[in-house]
């Protein structure tokens, strides 16, 4: 057990530095603005709100999992948490895996439903735990830890063959999303960790029952450089350090979907600006996500830190959909952006 524990403390301090990040970019930077000259909107009757799983957030931000399964992990948590439930914000737990297996570290884990007492929180597992099922007794632990409002299920196959004691085996991981879809009372996100989510995919997803697909495409953490920097990997592999479909693409890809049914689409994967957020809900997600801006926002500064990071991203994105002529997020389109 001891061993997952450094593992998720290596993530959590190597996902804030600049060495772990793809080289390849997110695509965002390749759309500019269609600026309007007569938005004919007042500023201050611009809104932000944005509306994910039947809920209306203040902003179009999902903080997405990261941290929890060390002891550490629970003063981060802890921040997140509060700052959420100030805000008016959606989040996600860190891998709960370490906590199925040690309950001694539930702790670092349910601290956030103590901080955040009315917040939409998600709990978190990987798909290769989901291969031949979830007992019972762990699936319930896995939701009543946090009393959580969604469960995220991460795929990241690439993490898992770059890290020396990384899963191996992925056969049967649909098959155990499908069963979870069907036991599990609230809905399922699937997210990738930073690879990339395509069309194909997506759509055996949907066909489970998945309610939202989260692309985290290529362009921000790289968890394959992640893995490969950490100490105990003596042998690390870097072929395959930018391996990936940016996050632009897959948005581009999956959203063609939005014809056909109905789901939700976050975009994570380089979301660093209000102008990434923009970008990536003008090409079809309805939400995005991000998670190395706030770790590192936490890390370096506390709370104080995450809220100056929030209210600069908020107040940019008002003055973007003002220059748009939008009054709300839920106008953007692919109208607004010209292709460079």
């Amino acid at each position: 057990m001891a061993d997952i524990r450094d593992r998720k403390k290596d993530h959590v301090e190597l996902t804030v530095t600049e060495s772990t990040q793809y080289t390849i970019t997110s695509g965002f930077e390749k759309y500019a603005f269609n600026h309007n000259a007569l938005p004919e909107l007042d500023f201050e009757e611009v809104s932000t709100e944005a509306e994910l799983l039947g809920h209306t957030f203040s902003f179009p931000l999902f903080i997405s999992s990261m941290t929890g399964g060390y002891a550490e992990a629970g003063a981060v948590n802890a921040i997140i948490a509060e700052f959420c439930e100030e805000n008016d914000l959606p989040f996600g737990v860190g891998s709960q895996r370490a906590m199925l297996e040690d309950e001694s570290l539930i702790e670092t884990f349910s601290i956030v439903r103590k901080k955040a007492p009315k917040a939409f929180i998600a709990s978190n597992i990987g798909g290769v735990q989901l291969i031949g099922g979830l007992d019972q007794n762990k699936l319930k632990q896995l939701v009543d830890s946090i009393e959580a409002n969604a469960v995220i299920v991460h795929l990241n196959p690439l993490q898992e063959l770059m890290q020396p004691e990384g899963d191996r085996n992925f056969k049967g991981v649909l098959d155990g999303i499908e069963q979870l879809v069907k036991e599990v009372s609230v809905p399922v996100i699937v997210k990738e960790t930073g690879a990339g989510i395509s069309k194909y995919v997506a759509k055996r997803l949907l066909n489970v029952g998945v309610e939202v697909i989260d692309v985290s495409g290529a362009g921000g953490t790289s968890w394959a450089k992640v893995e490969n920097q950490r100490p105990a990997n003596v042998r690390p592999n870097h072929a395959f350090d930018d391996w990936g479909i940016p996050t632009a693409e897959c948005l581009k890809q999956i959203s063609t979907l939005q014809w056909e049914r109905s789901f939700g689409l976050i975009a994570s994967g380089g979301i660093r600006s209000a102008q990434d957020i923009a970008k990536a809900l003008c090409l079809g997600a309805g939400f995005t996500a991000a998670a190395q801006p706030v770790i590192r926002a936490v890390v370096e500064g506390g709370y104080d830190d995450l809220e100056l990071l929030f209210d600069q991203w908020k107040k940019d994105l008002r003055i973007i959909l003002t220059l748009l002529g939008c009054k709300s997020v839920r106008e953007l389109n692919t109208s607004h952006l010209l292709e460079k």
